[in-house]
């Protein structure tokens, strides 16, 4: 079996119903403005589960690379090579699915109060293999209206799922949002978001999203910030008003367990004159996927892991495997690449897939 070599992909940006993307074009080095592109989804093979649009992209959620015979989807090139991209350890054990996905996203205003199934509700109600455990991964942040950055995070009231019901059928925000532990953030900060624990992303939030390959989100609002309808899917993604509930866990937190349980705290894994790499999200902490972050300011040798990754640059420049690359940039690295050098001055995030 041949080796392969990591793959640059082109920029992947998803409609959503909130606004946000200025501090991600930033990023780039680019002049932006909020609008309703406010995530880009990195070496993507999931498929964005939005309404039907004039101006929709063919599979839409999908990233592309531009390659000697055209344009392509990673998903197409896995699919045709997959023991290559994937790892034969790894089709072994989840088929032939990358099995995780990896967003910027940029926040402008507060996104809906939403949950997500784990993995039981997952089987259950969506017949998925996969549920939508996620992680944040603090990368920036503004004042929006005076307002610093902040989460909504699980619920601090008793909550049942007929109280929760009835705030929902009378479209109470204020009051559902009041159930919910309101978390300031900052560059740097570690969240874990187990399925079935309510969150919202505040406004002003700037983060990389590590999650498992799904668009399962279950919304508790039923309109955007214009007051405008929302399709029904986008609400209840088919299971209809009364089944959706069954996605959230309805576990009352204090402030310090709930900041125990979710807020993660990086630990060194190896360091010297030319890189620092840190292990953000572990293994040990969650089996759906780790998040490990390089920051470079000369050489690092990494070493083929067998693994298929996400490699994001969020910081600086210089060249990984011999590509050139910049802030903001994107690669997939199959897992039957060979050991390689990241050069230059730039800060690495490299987002893996699950284990057993």
């Amino acid at each position: 079996m041949k080796n392969l070599k990591p793959l640059k992909m082109l920029p992947n940006r998803v409609w959503r119903i909130y606004l946000g993307g200025v501090l991600l074009d930033e990023l780039r080095g680019e002049e932006g403005k909020d609008g309703y592109f406010p995530e880009d989804w990195l070496a993507s093979v999931v498929t964005a589960n939005n309404p039907e649009r004039d101006d929709a992209p063919e599979r839409e959620g999908l990233s592309r690379v531009e390659t000697e015979d055209g344009i392509l989807y990673l998903k197409d090139m896995i699919d045709a090579d997959p023991k290559g991209f994937l790892g034969e350890e790894h089709i072994k054990d989840f088929g032939e699915n990358f099995g995780v996905l990896t967003k910027f996203l940029d926040s402008a205003e507060r996104l809906p109060i939403q949950v997500h199934p784990d993995k039981k509700a997952a089987r259950e109600l969506f017949n998925s293999d996969y549920g939508k455990t996620e992680s944040w991964y603090i990368l920036n942040g503004r004042k929006i209206d005076g307002e610093d950055p902040y989460i909504l995070l699980g619920f601090k009231e008793d909550v049942t799922k007929e109280s929760l019901k009835e705030l929902f059928d009378k479209q109470d925000i204020a009051g559902m949002a009041s159930l919910m532990h309101k978390i300031p953030v900052k560059t740097g900060d570690v969240f874990i978001i187990e399925g079935g624990t309510p969150h919202a992303i505040g406004s002003g939030c700037f983060l990389l999203e590590v999650q498992e390959p799904t668009d399962y989100t279950i919304s508790l609002e039923k309109c955007n910030t214009l007051g405008e309808k929302l399709p029904d899917f986008l609400c209840h993604m088919g299971l209809g008003f009364d089944k959706m509930f069954d996605c959230f866990n309805y576990i009352k937190y204090s402030e310090e367990e709930l900041l125990s349980k979710f807020k993660l705290q990086p630990t060194t894994l190896e360091k010297s004159d030319d890189a620092v790499v840190t292990e953000l999200i572990s293994y040990n902490r969650t089996t759906c996927f780790a998040l490990r972050q390089y920051e470079v300011s000369g050489a690092y040798d990494r070493k083929s892991s067998g693994k298929p990754s996400a490699f994001v640059i969020t910081k600086g420049s210089g060249t990984v495997a011999g590509i050139p690359v910049k802030c903001g940039e994107c690669l997939f690295v199959p897992a039957m690449a060979e050991d390689f050098s990241i050069e230059g001055e730039l800060t690495v995030l490299e987002c893996l897939p699950p284990v057993k």
